[in-house]
């Protein structure tokens, strides 16, 4: 991973491939009639250590997105290259190519995600080891993962039920760590959260890129949110890119008439400061 840098971001190596590169994707699902084409002709690149918005209505493609980058939709067409190496069409279910970086995906809602009949050391310990899932020799990296996601280490024996939303939020951030990340790619995962819980992960988020070097693909309907943790941004619209960017420059001058309907509809742009959030 990158080296961190004290601003809550992670340098980046110009030299280096990019950590993603996506490539006149096109993600068709369903079949027969019922096929309809989600992607169309995605171009998409994330450089190492970045953190990269995706941004767009609902059904526009963004989660569509995230999953062909951990493998679970397969391409139609185009390429998916993850640190210089293509993404396997048939997905990650066979032999993982040697050097591919590891892709994690934190979804929108943590609570469908985690299996209520498992304490959070039984979910976390059978991401350290899917083959094995054994609690009691993890207990010590267990206990490191949750700190690190800002929760008591004596959480690991409770059970998601007992948790609030944004508790469990970090749950499923800490279970995606344990993968040990090159990307971290989270899902819509402040949109069921209030203000504040919002900023405290955000801050997160922001505070784990600087430490970790993690690269990050965050998806959000919300503009203020994108503004925030996101250094470019990618603007869907019906499966196709209408505009890529700086996102200062996406903002203060957007190019795309639909960027602009989005940004004049969202009053609360640029939203809260993450600055003295917990």
């Amino acid at each position: 991973m990158t080296a961190p840098t004290s601003a809550g971001t992670a340098t980046t190596d110009a030299a280096a491939p990019p950590l993603v590169h996506v490539e006149d994707l096109v993600v068709v699902l369903g079949h027969g009639r019922s096929a309809r084409t989600v992607l169309d002709h995605v171009d998409l690149t994330v450089a190492r250590g970045a953190a990269h918005g995706l941004v767009g209505e609902s059904g526009s493609g963004k989660s569509t997105l995230a999953k062909a980058l951990v493998g679970v939709h397969r391409p139609a067409s185009g390429q998916i290259r993850l640190g210089g190496i293509p993404l396997p069409h048939r997905g990650l279910r066979g032999r993982r190519p040697d050097g591919l970086p590891r892709v994690q995906l934190v979804p929108q809602d943590p609570w469908s995600s985690l299996d209520p009949r498992r304490t959070v050391a039984e979910t976390i310990a059978e991401a350290l080891d899917p083959r094995r899932a054994r609690v009691a020799p993890a207990r010590g990296r267990i206990r490191t993962l949750l700190e690190q996601v800002r929760l008591d280490p004596d959480a690991a024996d409770r059970y998601p039920h007992q948790f609030s939303g944004g508790q469990r939020q970090r749950i499923a951030v800490a279970r995606a760590l344990a993968a040990d990340p090159d990307l971290l790619v989270a899902d819509e995962i402040t949109s069921a959260l209030d203000l504040t819980t919002q900023a405290g992960i955000l801050d997160l988020l922001a505070d784990l890129r600087a430490r970790l070097g993690l690269t990050m693909l965050f998806i959000s309907h919300d503009l203020a949110v994108v503004r925030e943790v996101s250094d470019e941004v990618t603007v869907l619209l019906h499966g196709r890119v209408v505009e890529q960017g700086p996102t200062e420059d996406v903002f203060a001058r957007p190019s795309a008439d639909y960027t602009r309907r989005l940004l004049a509809a969202d009053p609360g742009a640029p939203g809260f400061t993450l600055d003295g959030a917990g």
